[in-house]
């Protein structure tokens, strides 16, 4: 993983472009989400939008378009194969992680989508699973462009305060910074909540079996 970060960060623009394009849409039409998490793609391009050698606008807006193309086609595949995407090698080793998300998705209709953007598993299966559910593409692509924009300009611009100083993010956005770094800051909180609640939640059905568990 090290030698491919490297790599990534001393190729010409256009392949630095097109490659992390490349993975930010894979992770959720592949499932390529397993392997390299998008988020890692998306900030290793603000890191090379931070050196100067890509324009830091045209990565989020790549970053953006990938994240909700992918999930579109993702989508798609849910939507046409159906029960039989959950039964494939790729998703059986994580039975219990899909049957939570596809719980979470009944529960939380489009919002599970948006959320889901924000973690890593979610993110990867939820497009399909809304496929798989019927959900109407016109309310999944609110909340998927919705997701896509506020994560992709998020995890961007973290990978470029992060390659870079204060004082040139300070010069390169001028006064929307605080904006941003609030924007940012409360998506952060949003997904930790998020997170500690599901966490919560997946307690609580091993404490019931244990609870109901006859006693001998």
């Amino acid at each position: 993983m090290s030698g491919f970060i490297d790599s990534l960060l001393n190729v010409s623009p256009l392949v630095a472009y097109i490659a992390v394009f490349c993975l930010v849409f894979a992770e959720d039409a592949l499932f390529v989400g397993f392997v390299i998490p998008g988020e890692t793609a998306a900030v290793l391009g603000g890191v090379v939008a931070s050196r100067g050698e890509v324009q830091l606008g045209v990565m989020m807006a790549l970053v953006v378009a990938a994240a909700i193309i992918g999930d579109t086609v993702g989508y798609e595949v849910g939507k046409h194969l159906g029960s039989r995407l959950v039964k494939t090698k790729a998703l059986a080793r994580h039975a219990s992680k899909l049957e939570y998300a596809q719980d979470l998705l009944r529960r939380r209709g489009g919002s599970a989508v948006f959320l889901g953007r924000f973690t890593a598993f979610f993110r990867a299966v939820m497009p399909a699973l809304a496929g798989t559910s019927r959900m109407p593409y016109g309310r999944f692509f609110a909340y998927n462009a919705a997701g896509g924009l506020v994560w992709g300009i998020g995890f961007v611009l973290l990978g470029y305060l992060a390659g870079n100083s204060y004082e040139a993010v300070a010069k390169a956005v001028g006064q929307d910074l605080a904006l941003v770094i609030a924007a940012v800051a409360v998506v952060a909180l949003a997904v930790w909540h998020f997170r500690s609640r599901l966490r919560r939640q997946q307690r609580r059905p091993a404490g019931r079996r244990r609870d109901s568990a006859p006693n001998s």
